[in-house]
């Protein structure tokens, strides 16, 4: 198939340090030239892959300077999408919804993947507008604010098969932390899970500007205050395996619907269980007991730390190569690209894809 990977140009592909979006349209593009397709993928130029690079920014839009303002390079990148488009079996978007108002003419031969939350209250009234093109979630908790659009499917993230080694007995013992400090990931809830079950942790994690200050007012205090916090900063792609592979457990503490979670699978791959609370797509991902602990409480998340010597870190792996692997990934959106109708019947766009039902599918979903 000739397809077409449509990326946010705010990070390459693959992102040089955070960047889960963008690593996943990575990871996806190389399987899938792997797995046979041609590939086009639409991204900063200095993403680096084995599919055909069309480059609609120099570099990541976050390093450069000179950048205030991300929208002109995607509008600009949207054109080019849109002249080339008949050169292409599928479009498949990873841009939220920028496309919608151009997508008409390829409709339905298109998919979009949502990697982000969808409770906004913004967000129901324009996908009432657009009910009818394909969606694809990346939980099945993700798409339950929005059950009147057309879901195409659930497709969970996949990393490449040995991108980070399994480690059958960790070097040290502590608990890890890793993603970006936020309010919403909860770093102080690790902090506090740590302190109660008597343990290190390590945080590796980026601030970001919206965050500077909850982390100078919250999380730096805390890590200041115990001995056995340790703050290491944003780590690389390289140095992963070796942080998620050394620790006992990741913890994954978070306070918000969390669409997928791409940390945890990356620390199952290492053969590292995870502890992480009741939110979002967490239930779908972890499997208590196997490959870790769901939680709804610092004492319960303490106590699981308690029974880590339970869980076997072979099996953990095991889970992931099973699970979450990319070229499940890849076969898994291959099968959604099938169904769609352009593909699947090689026909005309149908009049049922081109939106204008908005209003109505609102009505019924109040």
């Amino acid at each position: 198939m000739k397809i077409a990977q449509i990326a946010p140009l705010e990070e390459s592909c693959p992102p040089r340090l955070y960047g889960g979006t963008e690593r996943i349209v990575s990871y996806l593009t190389e399987e899938l030239v792997r797995q046979g397709h041609e590939v086009t993928l639409f991204a900063s130029g200095d993403s680096r892959t084995k599919a055909h690079l069309v480059p609609c920014s120099k570099e990541a839009l976050r390093l450069d300077p000179n950048v205030k303002n991300s929208l002109p390079w995607h509008v600009a990148m949207l054109e080019e999408v849109r002249l080339r488009a008949d050169e292409f079996d599928v479009l498949h978007f990873h841009i939220d919804f920028l496309h919608y108002p151009m997508a008409r003419a390829f409709a339905d031969r298109m998919v979009t993947t949502m990697h982000g939350r969808l409770d906004g209250p913004d967000l129901r009234p324009f996908y009432a507008t657009f009910p009818n093109y394909p969606l694809v979630s990346i939980s099945d908790d993700q798409r339950l604010p929005l059950p009147f659009v057309n879901w195409a499917g659930t497709v969970y993230h996949g990393l490449p098969k040995n991108l980070l080694s399994f480690t059958k007995s960790p070097k040290e013992d502590y608990l890890a932390f890793l993603g970006r400090i936020s309010p919403e990931k909860r770093p102080d809830r690790a902090i506090e899970i740590a302190v109660r079950a008597g343990m290190p942790l390590k945080i590796a994690a980026k601030i970001g500007d919206a965050d500077r200050k909850y982390w100078d007012e919250i999380i730096a205090p805390m890590v200041d205050a115990h001995d056995n916090v340790e703050f290491i900063g944003e780590i690389n792609e390289e140095q992963k395996a070796e942080f998620l592979g050394n620790a006992r457990a990741l913890l994954f503490p978070v306070d918000w619907p969390e669409p997928f979670g791409l940390v945890m699978i990356e620390a199952m791959a290492c053969g590292t269980p995870v502890i992480a609370w009741a939110n979002g797509s967490v239930p779908e991902i972890v499997e208590p007991g196997l490959t870790g602990y769901v939680v709804n409480s610092l004492e319960d998340a303490a106590a699981a730390v308690g029974k880590l010597n339970r869980i076997s870190r072979r099996i953990v792996r095991e889970t992931f190569e099973e699970r979450f692997t990319a070229d499940r990934m890849a076969r898994d959106y291959v099968e959604i690209y099938r169904g769609l109708p352009g593909v699947e019947a090689v026909a005309m766009p149908l009049p049922h894809m081109l939106g204008g039902q908005g209003a109505q599918v609102l009505h019924a979903a109040e």
